[in-house]
């Protein structure tokens, strides 16, 4: 899947980041994840249709990534496999740098287009497992 070195140069080259699949639960994975990538100084964008205009961790919930009002370093990825395609084509489109596929997502012909596409891919990885293992500094 993912190399140790890739991990590293995504994490290390990335400020922004949009979280799609972001959760308004405090028990659920992504407002765990959303919440430790602050903390560790990403500026951190959540993406869920279903929540839009509300708010997760004091920043305002947008319904897609050509919502997010900044330019985007790191799509992180809360869907099923399935359904990360269609993100990753949209991560694409609005000229992410990166897509990062969370613990069990796999989806091959999207991490085919990814890097056909020019960005780095990592998949079946989460950052808040990664950051800690590789010793990354938090964001300046």
């Amino acid at each position: 899947m993912s190399d140790s070195e890739t991990i590293r140069q995504v994490l290390e080259n990335t400020k922004t980041i949009a979280l799609v699949g972001a959760s308004p639960k405090p028990h659920r994975a992504s407002y765990q994840v959303m919440q430790y990538l602050m903390h560790q100084g990403y500026d951190v964008y959540p993406v869920n249709p279903l929540k839009a205009g509300d708010t997760i961790l004091g920043r305002s919930v947008v319904s897609t990534l050509d919502e997010v009002p900044v330019a985007i370093d790191m799509v992180d990825v809360f869907r099923n496999s399935v359904d990360a395609g269609d993100v990753v084509d949209d991560a694409i489109r609005v000229g992410a740098k990166s897509v990062w596929l969370q613990l069990g997502v796999i989806n091959e012909p999207a991490e085919e287009r990814a890097i056909e596409a020019g960005l780095a891919i990592v998949m079946d990885h989460c950052p808040a497992i990664e950051i800690p293992k590789l010793g990354i500094a938090p964001v300046a």
